[in-house]
């Protein structure tokens, strides 16, 4: 038995269709929490709605650009439609720039552009639209936003990268503060973890995998569900009422600075 239980509580998630998104989507399903896939492309969230459904779970795939408010407006408008609220909104969405150095970074950059629609704004659209569902939930109402460790230490190569990272982590310990009354929590997760695009990188260049599992203490990359996902369970749950304005870094050790 999960000893975590989401049941009769609704999640949408952003980017879902892969990755740690797609993780974060299975580990709330599996444990009894109702799931919006909000996906950019309907060919890659679909079958991830499908496998939860398939596993007994309730799940459902909206194509949602999450630079868009009408978009992310109808995503949670399904949501109420289909389950009648919203109690946690995950906001995992992200399209950044290759690596890049600051002086070769230009405002009108898609490293700047990209990062920041989808990383500061649409965290800012997905606390807008989502609040007022958010707040009917009281102390079940949770806002998780998926940031980094570069957000917290930098990053030599991605300093477009680092900076939305920090503004998503500045946004949530505010909106900690403000929304506390009303019972909600707003925290972050920090994540590494095996994603299409990380075993891209990889596959270009091998030296990579050793390179980040010899700097983490636990000797392995993260799993999107089981390590990812358990953690994003456990802030929708009961059990972290009291853990808001957080960010919690799961990164099998490789960053300790908090």
């Amino acid at each position: 038995m999960t000893a975590l239980s989401l049941a009769g509580r609704t999640a949408i998630v952003t980017g879902a269709g892969q990755g740690v998104g797609e993780g974060i989507a299975r580990a709330l399903a599996a444990r009894g929490a109702n799931v919006v896939i909000a996906a950019r492309r309907a060919e890659t969230g679909e079958p991830v709605a499908a496998a939860i459904r398939e596993g007994g779970g309730n799940a459902f795939c909206i194509e949602t650009d999450v630079t868009k408010r009408e978009a992310l407006a109808a995503a949670v408008s399904a949501a109420v439609t289909r389950y009648g609220g919203v109690t946690i909104m995950v906001h995992n969405a992200f399209r950044g720039g290759l690596p890049h150095r600051l002086e070769e970074l230009d405002p009108d950059s898609p490293a700047w552009r990209y990062s920041s629609e989808t990383a500061v704004w649409a965290s800012y659209r997905c606390a807008q639209e989502a609040f007022p569902w958010l707040r009917s939930a009281g102390e079940q109402g949770r806002l998780i936003l998926l940031t980094s460790p570069a957000g917290v230490e930098g990053s030599v190569n991605l300093p477009a990268y680092a900076a939305v990272k920090g503004a998503q982590r500045a946004l949530a310990k505010s909106l900690a503060r403000e929304w506390g009354p009303y019972g909600i929590t707003v925290n972050c997760i920090a994540p590494v973890a095996e994603t299409p695009s990380l075993s891209s990188a990889f596959a270009h260049n091998p030296v990579l995998r050793e390179r980040l599992t010899g700097r983490t203490p636990l000797g392995r990359i993260g799993r999107p569900e089981e390590d990812i996902g358990a953690v994003a369970a456990f802030l929708a749950s009961d059990d972290a009422s009291y853990v808001t304005g957080q960010t919690i870094v799961c990164d099998g050790g490789s960053f300790m600075g908090l």
